[in-house]
């Protein structure tokens, strides 16, 4: 989930979305999935493509095999590696009419990829959004002297986002670039007002670009407040905080835990779904409400635990909310936003993954952060302001989903480990300094401390931004390297700095440029997935290759890593992409760098923070081998 924001890059790097991809009629070009429309949004224009972006490209299978053989050669043995030789060699005859099916489905579609990647990524994912899928974001952390100071700084928040929505929908927001090159601005039209509907074996999405209202969750009771008029106009604080405090008062009592089904198994929760909707007519409209609503603000109680790592402690109440005795249930899980402002001052956000990279949520963070520190004075406002209590009614078929619900939620919670921390010794100047790129720096130590713990290469994901491509999402960076494992390996023994700095360069360079031919569209995940998809739609058998070893391993990505950049003192955190892995995402800083990391505590080799402690190592080791190398030159 490598991100770019509006700076230059460290890495030259309600619309009702249709759960089923339309045919295509006629040859025509398709649509996007994307630009689906129906009644609930007054404009088909939304996610056109305004700029003019090329389409994604399709790589040749040459292109892919050469890429795929050397990216997988640290996983295998002398035999393994001979025989995936032979299986790609197999594949290039095996992939000739899967290639041109899928280069025709390129020339009719504005993206070839989109809206595979939306379903098989996150529509048809039916583990839960909560830990498995779902990013929190921890913004700085504030000091409440009192729950007027917390109401307050709700307000700026809630301010913040709605004038964000509204530079969005004005087009006033700066164009994100790639050096010189335009990027797709789409997501960020799907911020607000967009919520993932569960549906049996694959959900919707659901986008209501003219929503002018939001919904505020406390002591699992949900309110509807307008914050937008017919007229565009948006209230002032004190219209704001005068509503909060009367929603305060208006929920001392804790209602049922209904958000918490919204946390299960999607295909538990699409179950629950339609049983809380038939309960009664009042349960259909709250949900309504809720899902076409701008976004969530949730009012925290003070989280069942805490170690004193408030970093961590966000962490976890921006991913899952501490549980069902904790905060899991005052969510609404499948809502693209949800603003978290906790008691203690631990403030963030958790987004529902489907629509939109962590991008736009990045740079709205940065924004809202700013604006809040500002004096806002705005004049009051005629809206329907008064607070709408969106009440939920349950039965016993209800009340046994919530408990199972429950288990479900508190199992995730007792699993996942964070250890988040500010590594603060240099940040992406001294990278610079050294004329290195600052990201593939990082991804290099990540991979060192894989290495130092475990002793074998770790299989690596880090995602590339394709925006520069119609509706572009994601392509996978590899940087798990011969070169990569090459260097772990020459900094565990007693080799010179001389020799150390050499293999560090060399892996920067083939991580760097394996960075560039992904966020071109030349990686070799999305065009290995691109391929099975036309297998399986066709019906063809699928190529040897992909019950290989090699595919195995290499796809078992033990490291999931993202750059989200915000200017911000901020970070982006999510579990582990495997059960024997490690999450860990990062904001490179001029003089500091903002991690956040996690592991799966039923997994014995794995730990949160062994893995902090030993990042934290390799990043002074890397620092000291290049420092000292710089000062024998002097």
């Amino acid at each position: 989930m490598t991100i770019f924001s509006s700076e230059k890059p460290e890495n030259s790097e309600k619309t009702m979305i249709l759960s089923k991809p339309r045919l295509i009629a006629n040859q025509r070009k398709l649509i996007n999935i994307y630009s689906v429309i129906n009644n609930k949004c007054s404009s088909q224009a939304i996610f056109r493509n305004n700029l003019n972006l090329p389409h994604l490209p399709v790589p040749s299978v040459a292109q892919t095999t050469e890429k795929y053989l050397l990216s997988v050669t640290p996983f295998l043995n002398n035999e393994e590696l001979n025989k995936t030789k032979q299986l790609l060699e197999k594949f290039k005859l095996e992939t000739e009419i899967l290639q041109k099916h899928l280069v025709h489905r390129a020339k009719n579609t504005e993206n070839w990829l989109a809206d595979w990647w939306l379903t098989c990524a996150y529509l048809e994912y039916r583990d839960p959004v909560v830990v498995y899928s779902s990013p929190g974001l921890v913004f700085p952390c504030e000091n409440f002297e009192n729950e007027n100071d917390r109401l307050a700084y709700t307000a700026k928040m809630i301010l913040g986002a709605v004038d964000y929505k509204l530079q969005i929908d004005n087009d006033n927001i700066p164009l994100d670039k790639m050096g010189k090159d335009p990027l797709d601005m789409n997501q960020y039209k799907k911020i607000f007002g967009t919520c993932r509907i569960p549906q049996d074996k694959r959900d919707g999405l659901e986008f209501n670009h003219d929503s002018r209202h939001i919904v505020i969750a406390r002591n699992n009771n949900y309110f509807k407040l307008q914050v937008v008029n017919s007229q565009g106009k948006v209230p002032s604080v004190s219209q704001l905080v005068s509503q909060l405090k009367y929603i305060l008062k208006s929920s001392q009592e804790v209602d049922p835990p209904v958000g918490i089904l919204t946390a299960d198994k999607r295909d538990n929760w699409a179950k629950s779904y339609i049983t809380l909707k038939q309960v009664c007519p009042s349960n259909a409209k709250s949900v309504e409400e809720i899902q076409k609503s701008l976004f969530l603000v949730c009012l925290d109680n003070p989280m069942p635990e805490y170690d004193g790592n408030r970093r961590s402690l966000g962490s976890k109440q921006f991913i899952h909310g501490g549980g069902s005795r904790g905060n899991s249930a005052n969510r609404w899980f499948d809502k693209t936003i949800q603003f978290i402002i906790g008691q203690d001052g631990t403030v963030g956000l958790t987004y529902e993954h489907s629509p939109s990279e962590g991008q736009p949520i990045a740079v709205m963070t940065d924004y809202i952060v700013e604006f809040i520190k500002k004096d806002v004075n705005l004049p009051d406002t005629k809206l329907e302001m008064v607070p709408i209590k969106l009440p939920f009614e349950i039965n016993n078929a209800v009340l046994k989903d919530i408990h199972a619900a429950n288990t479900t939620v508190d199992d995730m919670v007792a699993n996942l480990d964070t250890d988040s921390f500010k590594f603060e010794d240099f940040g992406k100047d001294f990278v610079k300094s050294q004329k290195l790129s600052p990201d593939s720096f990082i991804q290099i130590a990540m991979q060192y401390a894989f290495y130092k713990i475990h002793r074998v290469p770790g299989a690596h994901y880090e995602s590339a931004a394709t925006r520069k491509y119609i509706h572009g999402r994601t392509e996978t960076i590899r940087s798990c390297s011969i070169e990569s494992v090459a260097f772990a390996k020459t900094m565990l023994q007693s080799k010179s700095d001389s020799d150390k700095v050499a293999a560090l360069k060399s892996a920067i360079n083939s991580h760097k440029k394996y960075s560039i031919d992904a966020v071109n569209g030349f990686g070799v995940d999305r065009h290995l997935l691109g391929l099975k998809q036309v297998a399986l739609e066709k019906k063809i058998p699928l190529p040897e290759l992909y019950q290989d070893a090699s595919y195995a391993r290499s796809s078992h990505m033990r490291l999931s890593t993202s750059q989200v950049a915000t200017k911000c003192d901020g970070f982006m955190v999510y579990a582990p992409l495997t059960s024997d892995g490690y999450g860990c995402c990062y904001n490179p800083r001029p003089n500091d760098i903002n991690f956040g990391v996690s592991a799966f505590t039923s997994n014995q080799e794995t730990s949160a923070t062994i893995y902090r402690e030993t990042l934290t190592s390799c990043l002074k080791e890397m620092h000291d081998i290049l420092a000292r190398s710089q000062m024998s030159k002097l």
